[in-house]
C-alpha cells in the first residue's frame, strides 16, 4: 500500500487517499456509503462525509429513507462547512445516492470532481468502513434504540461530541481529528 500524504498544500477530496493523485484543494475529504441502523420504531440511515487529513467527519446526514438527498444533505454540509477550493475530488462508491443526479449536480456546482471508487477494492474505501466499523462497536452495538429519534440523537452524539473531539487516532499521532486541525493550523501560522 502506498504511503499517505499528510500535506495540505496536495491534498484531495477522496476516501481512497493511498491510489488518488493529489490535487490542489483545502483538505482531503471522503464519502461513502450508508450505514443502517435499526431502532425498535424502523431503520434509519447515517451518511458521512469524513476529512481524511485529519479524519473529522465534516458533513453528515441522518434519515429514515434511503434517498439521493440523504447524500446529497452531508455533501452540502461539508461544503458549506469546508469551501473546499475548485477541483478537489469527491470519492463515492458506487451505490444510487452516490451516482444520482442530484448528487454529482451538487458536487459539480461547488466545483468538485465526482469520483467512484472501483468495485472489489477493499482499500477504496478504508477510512470510512473504519469509521462504520468504530461506531459499530462503540456505539451501535452497545444497546438497542427505542425511537429512530432516540438512535438519530446518539449517532449525532457520537460524531460531533466524541468521534471528532474525543476519539484519537493513531495514525493522527493519538491526536484527536479537532487536536489535529489546530496543531496543523499552528505549524503553518507560526513564523
Amino acid at each position: 500500500m502506498p504511503p499517505r500524504s499528510r500535506s495540505r498544500k496536495n491534498s484531495s477530496f477522496c476516501s481512497s487517499v493511498y491510489f488518488l493523485p493529489a490535487i490542489a484543494a483545502t483538505f482531503h475529504q471522503v464519502l461513502r456509503r450508508l450505514l443502517e441502523s435499526k431502532a425498535r420504531e424502523g431503520k434509519l440511515y447515517c451518511c458521512v462525509v469524513i476529512d481524511v487529513f485529519s479524519r473529522r467527519v465534516v458533513g453528515w446526514a441522518i434519515d429514515s429513507a434511503q434517498r439521493a438527498d440523504l447524500a446529497t444533505n452531508a455533501l452540502g454540509m461539508a461544503i458549506d462547512s469546508r469551501r473546499p477550493s475548485a477541483g478537489t475530488v469527491i470519492h463515492g462508491d458506487h451505490g444510487s445516492q452516490f451516482t444520482s443526479w442530484a448528487f454529482t449536480a451538487r458536487a459539480k456546482n461547488a466545483g468538485l470532481l465526482p469520483l467512484l471508487g472501483t468495485v472489489g477494492d477493499p482499500y477504496d474505501n478504508a477510512v470510512v468502513e473504519s469509521f462504520w466499523a468504530r461506531m459499530q462497536v462503540e456505539l451501535l452495538n452497545r444497546r438497542r434504540w427505542t425511537t429512530r429519534v432516540e438512535l438519530a440523537n446518539a449517532i449525532f452524539e457520537y460524531i460531533e461530541g466524541f468521534h471528532n473531539r474525543r476519539r484519537r487516532h493513531g495514525s493522527l499521532g493519538w491526536a484527536t481529528p479537532l487536536e489535529f486541525e489546530n496543531q496543523h493550523l499552528k505549524t503553518i501560522t507560526t513564523p
